[in-house]
């Protein structure tokens, strides 16, 4: 028979507290579960029967010290929440980089107006940036990357236990900082192929001008750039679909040996 008293003792009810918070962290900047509209009730559902699964598992491998007083208590919550959202939001700089990229040549093509509310960051973007980022999504699904992240958070509570000692390491931010500056590189790795193709037709466009100056080339080169723009995106996308799946790998072999 199960002891209830023992069950949902004081130090019980923090650990699973604990682990919940961690998960809400993860929850808070991880790719797909903070950028889409889930309700709420969902993702408090999700992490609160995740966090029963793992409570017996972290349960047996943690020697947590009740605390005593609400400060100790908020302490370790908040500590827990950093260790989560660490991980999500490290998943997350791969998105950030890709929207940033395609906003870049998004641009460049004339598309900056067309602005639209992107579920999938919650702001406005264009229409174009929305769909290389459910490319990305897609991706990121297809090869069961978030199974990683909740594996990279069941590894977390291994290597940074539930308790008071607050184990971040130079070298884990350090590490953390070195990912978080790669949303330029990959912004530019994005951006570059179709950006430095637009880049060229508007100098060419630009000396067309000058020879032909009774040639009203802006109105020639607004839909040129899009429609140039839209047939490189549809020559670029599978070249692109395979650098992202090559970056979620890189990023998911990143957060499982860090966390």
């Amino acid at each position: 028979m199960f002891n209830l008293d023992v069950l949902f003792s004081v130090g019980n009810i923090i650990l699973f507290m604990a682990i919940f918070t961690r998960l809400s962290g993860l929850f808070a900047s991880a790719p797909v579960f903070s950028t889409f509209p889930i309700p709420v009730q969902v993702k408090v559902w999700l992490a609160a029967t995740i966090a029963f699964i793992l409570f017996p598992i972290v349960q047996y491998n943690t020697q947590l010290v009740t605390p005593n007083s609400v400060p100790a208590l908020t302490l370790i919550l908040f500590k827990e929440f950093l260790i989560g959202f660490a991980i999500g939001f490290c998943a997350n700089i791969m998105f950030v980089g890709i929207e940033l990229g395609v906003n870049m040549f998004a641009i460049q093509m004339g598309l900056s107006a067309d602005q639209a509310l992107n579920p999938a960051s919650g702001g406005n973007s264009p229409v174009i940036t929305q769909a290389f980022t459910f490319l990305a999504i897609m991706i990121f699904l297809g090869l069961g990357a978030h199974q990683w992240l909740f594996s990279a958070i069941y590894n977390s509570f291994k290597l940074m236990p539930v308790g008071y000692i607050f184990d971040f390491s130079p070298h884990l931010v350090q590490q953390i900082i070195i990912i978080t500056s790669q949303v330029f590189n990959i912004g530019l790795s994005i951006a570059l192929p179709i950006f430095g193709v637009l880049f060229i037709t508007d100098a060419l466009l630009g000396f067309t001008s000058k020879m032909m100056p009774q040639m009203n080339i802006f109105m020639v080169s607004l839909p040129l750039k899009i429609y140039l723009g839209l047939l490189l995106s549809l020559i670029f996308m599978r070249p692109m679909a395979e650098y992202i799946a090559v970056l979620t790998e890189q990023f998911i072999e990143k957060i499982t040996i860090l966390f």
